[in-house]
């Protein structure tokens, strides 16, 4: 009877230590989550960044183009001054002829 008794104990003991144990695995488990869930922040984090820089290379690109497009419209308003105002004098040198 008594080593039922002691085995019992020693059983429910276990049974104890299993039940309030440290719970690695689940540990284990939430640490691999945790990890990933960092992974993809990070991936997305740096996806949003080549965005963002593919976004301003664009708009430098557009300003450029824009800066280049008013650079030849002023010079060909330029010409234009410049052909009326020889034309112009042109039409003045007729007329004191």
């Amino acid at each position: 009877m008594r080593k039922v008794i002691a085995l019992s104990t020693l059983l429910a003991l276990g049974a104890l230590g299993m039940a309030c144990g440290d719970a690695a695995p689940a540990n284990n488990a939430a640490n691999v989550n945790k990890t990933v869930a960092n992974a993809m922040n990070t991936a997305a984090n740096q996806m949003a960044n080549a965005a963002n820089q593919a976004a301003t290379a664009a708009n430098t690109a557009a300003n450029a183009m824009n800066s280049a497009s008013n650079s030849m419209a002023n010079g060909a308003n330029k010409m234009a001054d410049n052909k009326m105002a020889d034309n112009k004098m042109a039409s003045n040198s007729n007329m004191n002829k």
